[in-house]
Formats: structure tokens, sequence, C-alpha cells
């Protein structure tokens, strides 16, 4: 009888620096404590793609933008271009990264959350305002998500499928 493939999970952000690896560990630990689920590195149908995006128990959706740098931070022009696809967006950054730019008006603060993260956990700063989508868009966003999650989740059964996720 042939072996089955164990299941691997896949590396958030494989090909980045490892403090962004390490933050999106965190995070995925500080949702999945608030029972929200999380996927890196998510396409968007704008053909943007979110570090990462989370759905909780009633169906709401968080994206989080990741940020290592300080010129990865101010270099970013795109991140407006995620708010038509959740319903709370994060920024989020390592510990001992400088948060003033956060407290800026073009990283429009009442708009945005912030978390600080390290590999083991994540403190959320300050809370993302809850701005609800549409429902149409939430049925599908929230159908895109699902699948994406199956998609991957097939892919550490037959790796052949892998790419496709």
């Amino acid at each position: 009888m042939a072996s089955v493939p164990s299941l691997q999970p896949q590396l958030c952000f494989a090909d980045a620096p490892p403090a962004a690896q390490d933050v999106a560990r965190g995070i995925t630990r500080l949702f999945f404590n608030q029972d929200s689920f999380a996927l890196c590195e998510v396409p968007l149908p704008n053909g943007r793609r979110a570090d990462m995006m989370a759905i909780d128990g009633k169906g709401f959706i968080t994206i989080v933008e990741i940020k290592v740098s300080r010129a990865d931070l101010m270099g970013d022009q795109k991140w407006c271009d995620y708010l038509g696809y959740c319903d709370r967006f994060y920024w989020a950054v390592p510990a001992g990264f400088e948060l003033a730019p956060f407290e800026t008006e073009a990283f429009q603060p009442d708009v945005c959350g912030l978390i600080v993260a390290d590999r083991y956990d994540a403190a959320v700063l300050r809370e993302a305002p809850m701005r609800q989508l549409a429902a149409a868009r939430r049925k599908a966003e929230t159908l895109r998500f699902a699948r994406r999650a199956a998609r991957r989740l097939i892919g550490g059964l037959d790796p052949a499928l892998a790419s496709f996720a």
C-alpha cells in the first residue's frame, strides 16, 4: 500500500524575512485565541494580495498588512485597496518597530487598527473600527476564503495539487 503524504503546513511568507514570518505566526495565535482563523497571502479580486485574512465566528473578515521595515511601510501605496474586502483592517509590526507613522493621517488611524507581534503572541495596541461589508461582498469573500482554505488543505493531501492552492 502506498504511503500517504504527511500534512505539511503551508509556511506563511516562505520568501519573506524571518521577522515577517514571526509576526504572521503571532497574529495567527492571537486570532486563534479569539476564535478567528487566518490564511496568509490571500489574493483579492482587485489584483492585490492581503498579507493575512481572517474570518471570525460571526463571519466578519479582517485583513492584516504586515510591515517589518520603515522603508516598506513608507513605500506602501496600495493598502487602501484592501479596505473594500474586509470589515476590519490592521497594520502589524514586530516589537521595537517605530509606531509614530501609524498615528499620522497618511495611515488613517481612525480606519486602521495596530498590532505588535512576535513569533509567540501578539497584542492589539489599537482596535480597528468595524466597517461592515455589504451583504453581497461578504458572501463572495466568505466563499472565496472557504474555497482557498480547502484548496490549501488539498495541496497538503496531494502535493501535485499544491501549486493550484
